[in-house]
């Protein structure tokens, strides 16, 4: 049947069609409330003037459609299919940014909570998501401060001889150790840090009262104070909140500036009457851009799916299948959410600010507007989940030939530029390698995940026992395994919390320790990814002239050292001289005699020459 007579026999119900190439690969869906009327609209050759359509007809070869009852289940098939094909004429959104959650491990003896961005059916509780990103790490770190619940790695299924730093700056009550905390103390913490992330501060400020009054009573004044602190720190949260509350609902403001085939949005974020925080989405290879269709699809992408809904969102003009839209989302939200279009007044004003934000982020993007290294280093935190702006990276590599002169490089970024008199080279000993393994024992240290282990762990044992701190975050070259051997040294110093990530040399593709789930792929535009680029290539480039000067010692040693009556120490002591093999060949057995004795310069000189002119090379020079 031709394609022509397909469309044809289409029902007039509401559904969801998908256009398909030669190779059956889908090139768009789309959504109708008569699939007949709105697929036989695109084989019209008034549309072809359209280059977008023009483009996409010429390339059908077939189209599937499924029929549903209503426009409201055509709106989300439709953008449950673009996520799961992808097809290349539909407006793809791609987030530079998602939001945070704030994880609760109820699941455990002893509940953890953590910062995260995926939500996993694995019976922990998730609080969020948090605007901006890094509420949620002051919140952690006020659970940490007050409530003393951590947010570590530790296996505290088994007891450890002694507890992490935490413990002992007072962020953690130390459950790894047995003895340090009951289990109904830690119970009683944990208890508190749900109610706090419940929002139900009434509740827990009433049990943190009476618990007050109880320690008072008995006389456990250090106890009642950490209880009143505590109750200070939820009365300030708390009148803070009624200020924010007090100044207006939540709103989302979406504005976007063009010169197909690029495009820049932002999506300013409004809680309480402020500007909380902004995303930004950007488009490279749109063939025609058209506002009609762009603003919708985009809308769908952002908000069919998200965990939090505002109750207003502002656009700049009307669209289609917006009271459809508003309608989905009202019953998505549990409250009223609509979709305006200001036209006057502050609301305008702002929304006309938000456009101006856009096209300053297109110029940024696209037209190679460098940004500042403080600018670079916020949007790394963003990024990483890092708890601070970092200041300081230091970088791993490991380099060898075979498994042969295994070297490790470490370099360092700090306050915007790389700091060479910090970096450092490793002769890897093979000390994180199984006794009594063959290949240890020829000194070939093939393994790179304990290379990486060795190396971390002496360069970090050593700044503990200098009493130096230690980077804001360590940056591995690798993948997850070498990732997880970073990790493993870090846990054997009892170094916890420390912020350690790697990088996939092809796919470009970031590992975040405890987040080893959710890799990051950085948009090749970002400063953010050539950041951690530069640094790579940095320490890969180190490692690897390291490691030449390692292998071209060696190779100078052993033609020394294989002349009968030179030893290593004679070997050393003429190079050490004179520099190099080519520069002992011009010398004389007088000059020779000056560094080692008369029967080793004979020796020398001898086999030098002996080795520069072979029969072979005689006879190719006649």
């Amino acid at each position: 049947m031709e394609l022509r007579e397909k469309v044809a026999q289409l029902p007039l119900q509401p559904g969801v069609y998908l256009f398909e190439d030669a190779a059956g690969k889908i090139l768009y869906v789309g959504k109708a409330n008569s699939l007949r009327n709105r697929v036989r609209s695109y084989f019209l050759e008034s549309r072809w003037q359209d280059a977008k359509t023009g483009s996409l007809v010429r390339e059908i070869a077939d189209l599937q459609y499924i029929v549903v009852d209503n426009q409201r289940e055509a709106l989300a098939l439709e953008n449950n299919l673009i996520k799961q094909h992808k097809p290349k004429f539909n407006i793809l959104l791609r987030d530079d940014k998602t939001y945070p959650y704030i994880k609760y491990t109820a699941y455990e003896k002893f509940p953890r909570v953590y910062v995260t961005r995926r939500l996993d059916k694995d019976g922990s509780i998730y609080f969020g998501p948090y605007f901006p990103a890094r509420l949620a790490y002051r919140l952690v770190h006020l659970i940490h401060k007050h409530f003393r619940v951590p947010s570590c790695t530790v296996d505290l299924t088994r007891s450890h001889p002694r507890p992490c730093l935490q413990y002992y700056i007072h962020r953690c009550l130390g459950p790894c150790v047995a003895g340090l905390v009951t289990d109904e103390r830690y119970a009683e913490s944990a208890r508190d840090v749900k109610l706090f992330l419940d929002g139900r501060r009434s509740d827990l400020s009433k049990s943190l009262e009476s618990r007050m009054e109880v320690a008072s009573n008995e006389e456990r004044f250090e106890e009642a104070a950490g209880y009143r602190d505590l109750l200070k720190t939820l009365e300030e949260m708390e009148e803070r909140q009624k200020i924010a509350a007090a100044e207006g609902d939540d709103t989302d403001v979406v504005a976007w500036y063009a010169e197909p085939p690029q495009a820049a949005v932002n999506v300013f974020h409004l809680r309480g009457g402020r500007v909380v925080d902004r995303r930004d989405f950007y488009w490279e290879n749109l063939e025609e851009f058209d506002a009609n269709e762009f603003l919708p699809s985009l809308l769908k992408q952002l908000y069919l799916d998200a965990a939090y809904l505002p109750r207003f969102i502002h656009t700049p003009f009307e669209f289609e299948d917006r009271e459809l839209l508003e309608e989905v989302l009202t019953e998505k939200a549990g409250h009223r959410v609509e979709i305006l279009n200001p036209q006057r007044g502050l609301k305008h004003a702002f929304l006309e600010l938000v456009e101006k934000n856009a096209k300053h982020s297109f110029t940024q993007r696209f037209r190679v507007l460098k940004p500042s290294g403080e600018a670079i280093a916020e949007a790394l935190e963003s990024a990483l989940d890092l708890p601070e702006t970092p200041k300081r990276i230091e970088c791993f590599d490991i380099s060898h030939i075979q498994g042969s002169d295994t070297v490790a490089s470490m370099v360092v970024w700090e306050a915007g530029k790389m700091k060479k008199s910090d970096y450092r080279k490793f002769i890897i000993r093979g000390e994180a390698m199984p006794e009594g393994s063959v290949e240890k024992a020829a000194g070939i240290l093939r393994d790179d995940f304990a290379s990486m282990e060795e190396v971390v762990t002496r360069r970090y044992s050593r700044l503990q026992t200098e009493n130096k701190p230690l980077p804001s975050l360590i940056l591995i070259d690798g993948g997850l395994g070498q990732l997880h051997a970073a990790a493993k040294a870090l846990d054997k110093l009892a170094i916890i919390n420390q912020p350690l990530a790697s990088i996939a040399k092809k796919e470009e593709i970031l590992y975040v320790l405890g987040r080893e789930n959710e890799p990051i792929a950085l948009d090749h535009h970002s400063p953010v990814l050539h950041l951690i680029q530069m640094i790579r290539d940095e320490t890969h480039r180190f490692a690897v002239t390291f490691h030449r000067q390692r292998r071209s010692a060696k190779r100078l040693r052993t033609s020394l050292t294989e002349i009968a009556g030179v030893g290593d120490a004679t070997a050393k002591k003429l190079l050490r001289r004179f520099g190099s093999v080519a520069q002992l060949r011009k010398l004389t057995v007088d000059e020779l005699m000056e560094e080692v004795a008369k029967s080793q310069a004979l020796k020398v000189y001898n086999a030098l020459h002996t080795e520069e002119v072979s029969p072979g090379d005689a006879g190719a020079a006649k």
